[in-house]
C-alpha cells in the first residue's frame, strides 16, 4: 500500500472515530438506551466511551500513539459489542422495520471488519 493511500485511510479512520466519539455527547440519551440492562453506569460509559473514541481517532494520527491507539480502539469495538446485540434485541422485540432490522444484523459482521480495518492501520510498520 502506497504511503499516501496509507495517510489517507488512517485519516478516515480517526475521522470515523472522533466523529462518533462527538457524537456520544450530542445524543447520549441514543447511545445509553442502546445498552443492555445489566450494564451499570450508562450516561458515565457513553462519556467514557466517547472520549476513548476521540483520543483513539487523535492518537491514530500520530505515528507515537498509532499502535496503541489501535488497540485502544479494538478494544473499545469489542467493549461497544453487547449494546450492537441490545440494539438487535430491542428492534426485533418492537416489529421492527425489515430495513433497520437487516442493517443491525449486518452491523455485526461489519464490527468484525472494523476492527480488522483499525489493526491493519495501526499496526508497526
Amino acid at each position: 500500500m502506497t504511503y499516501f493511500r496509507l495517510r489517507v485511510l488512517r485519516i478516515c479512520l480517526a475521522l470515523f472515530f472522533i466523529v462518533a466519539g462527538v457524537l456520544h455527547f450530542i445524543f447520549p440519551e441514543q447511545y445509553a438506551g442502546t445498552m443492555p440492562a445489566w450494564i451499570p453506569w450508562h450516561d458515565a460509559l457513553v462519556a467514557l466511551s466517547g472520549l476513548c473514541e476521540m483520543a483513539g481517532g487523535l492518537g491514530v494520527l500520530r505515528v507515537r500513539t498509532r499502535m496503541a491507539a489501535g488497540i485502544g480502539l479494538i478494544l473499545l469495538s469489542l467493549a461497544v459489542l453487547p449494546a450492537n446485540i441490545q440494539m438487535l434485541i430491542d428492534a426485533q422485540q418492537t416489529d421492527a422495520s425489515w430495513w433497520l432490522l437487516t442493517l443491525l444484523w449486518l452491523r455485526l459482521p461489519l464490527q468484525g471488519l472494523l476492527i480488522f480495518w483499525i489493526a491493519r492501520l495501526t499496526r508497526r510498520t
